[in-house]
């Protein structure tokens, strides 16, 4: 019998390759004529912004390699779905912006190259909102990326095109960029697991820059396994990031020692009800929640009511610093490729005209703020207070994390704007954070098995382990994952 493809993972891939039931070539075929048959044709998702034109040859390469040396990297042949706004030395990097179309950089980000060196293929560049500024994933280089799961709406954001294309298996893991909520906005809206790690985890060398202040990259995956794998590969110090010193001493030899079957067992976890909204509009979502609070009690949580409140829109507006950080830190990135960059600040970006109509008032209300200013160094002021704020709750409660739903409403509409995200806590903070499968809203005529809902797991700075012990555990009780219906 042939080697099933959809869905696969990397374990199973690799035990596929040893015992030659398939080859990577074959791997990276299959994705490809995926991406062929339902990002541009029938389904006419819009995930892909460009195909690596060497992603068979590499793959062939793969296998000569195998044939003599046996599977070498934690990420041997696997095609890798690669966020657009971070740099390959062989492809553009766009950042979804006309302005940056077809620009190359030439080299390859810290990560790519971890990538790379643990044997993975980037099998392809994918679609984001422009500049990674907001959640719909619409850019001025391919435009709107529609969700598997329901094409009258987005895939969330801004690693969309990422979450889109893992969803509907045009990779078999991936990387996104997450600023505010763009890792696991994607892997909520596509049922998927999503890390966005501590910040200083993971390097951002050679990413294009949205906020540094709160910037990090991390993996989607449809497993959580999957997503341990590629963070293994991507974590560790970056000379040319100095935020990663930070996590020196801090990262096991491998964060899948922690994928724990029985990781819901004996654990204390708060729940922050102040993250579940009320109204009609939040049905679906809390319904979703309960059902998943039920599967953490059944497989021996104990769930502890947060009594506080956190009121994540006023962490957007009033704390974070991803739109004040915009102008300096995108501006000193492109001017340090002087000429060889088509553009080099945002006055630059708006005066051409080559970007989406979605991003102008952001792009124009960035060029209007300091980081010098005293209004900057407040928010700085209470993005402390809140990083106490939120250890001394989990040391009030004797929780090891939060949970509660990454959207307190459904993924939006297209033409529409992301409403009540809660990943501002993690990205505020800078604490970790990991998303995986909650469950799916009603059944519609759009949505034939429903839109996907997901969990947000929160924990303490450099307690990765922790989260994903708590995250395999419930998605190990739960098997809540769910491919879309493109056929």
């Amino acid at each position: 019998m042939a080697f099933d493809f959809f869905e696969t993972t990397i374990n199973s891939f690799h035990n596929a390759l040893r015992s030659g039931e398939t080859t990577c070539e074959a791997l990276t075929s299959y994705y490809l004529n995926r991406i062929n048959k339902y990002d541009k044709e029938n389904a006419n998702l819009n995930a892909v912004i460009l195909v690596n034109p060497k992603a068979l040859q590499e793959a062939r390469k793969k296998d000569e390699e195998f044939r003599t040396n046996g599977i070498t990297g934690k990420l041997f042949g696997v095609p890798i779905l690669l966020k657009d706004n971070v740099e390959t030395s062989d492809m553009p990097t766009t950042a979804g912006s006309k302005s940056l179309e077809n620009w190359e950089t030439f080299r390859d980000a810290f990560i790519v190259k971890r990538l790379r060196e643990a044997g993975a293929i980037i099998i392809a560049k994918t679609n984001l909102h422009e500049f990674a500024v907001w959640g719909e994933t619409v850019s001025s280089v391919l435009g709107q990326t529609y969700n598997p799961y329901d094409h009258t709406r987005t895939p969330g954001g801004s690693s969309g095109g990422t979450g889109a294309g893992l969803a509907a298996n045009f990779g078999l893991a991936g990387i996104g960029t997450d600023t505010i909520n763009s890792i696991r906005s994607p892997s909520s809206a596509n049922s998927l697991c999503g890390i966005r790690p501590t910040m200083g985890l993971v390097s951002r060398t050679g990413i294009v820059p949205y906020s540094l202040t709160q910037d990090t990259a991390g993996p989607l995956a449809r497993t959580l396994t999957d997503a341990v794998k590629v963070l293994d590969v991507i974590a560790g110090y970056d000379k040319e990031d100095a935020l990663t010193e930070a996590s020196n001493g801090k990262i096991p030899d491998t964060y899948e020692k922690y994928l724990n079957k029985d990781g819901l067992k004996g654990r204390r976890i708060g729940v922050l009800r102040s993250f579940m909204g009320n109204g009609l509009e939040h049905k679906s979502v809390n319904a979703c929640m309960e059902n998943c609070f039920r599967i953490f009690r059944e497989n021996g949580a104990e769930l502890i009511e947060i009594e506080e409140t956190i009121d994540s829109t006023h962490l957007v507006k009033d704390i974070s610093v991803h739109i004040h950080d915009l102008k300096a830190h995108l501006g000193k990135y492109l001017s340090s490729f002087g000429d060889k960059a088509p553009v080099h600040s945002i006055d630059e970006i708006l005066a051409g005209g080559k970007y989406s109509p979605d991003i102008e008032e952001n792009l124009k209300q960035a060029n209007l703020l300091d980081i010098n200013a005293p209004y900057y160094k407040e928010r700085l002021e209470l993005r402390k207070d809140l990083q106490k704020q939120v250890l001394e709750l989990m040391d009030k409660y004797d929780v090891s994390a939060f949970i509660y739903p990454h959207q307190q409403r459904l993924v939006c509409k297209t033409g529409a704007s992301q409403r009540q995200r809660n990943g501002a806590l993690g990205s505020v903070t800078g604490y970790p954070s990991v998303v995986v499968p909650g469950g799916f809203s009603e059944k519609t005529a759009e949505a034939p098995i429903g839109v996907p809902v997901g969990l947000e797991i929160l924990g303490r700075p450099f307690d990765e382990g922790t989260l994903i012990e708590i995250g395999f555990g419930f998605e190990c009780a739960s098997s809540l994952r769910r491919p879309p219906v493109l056929e």
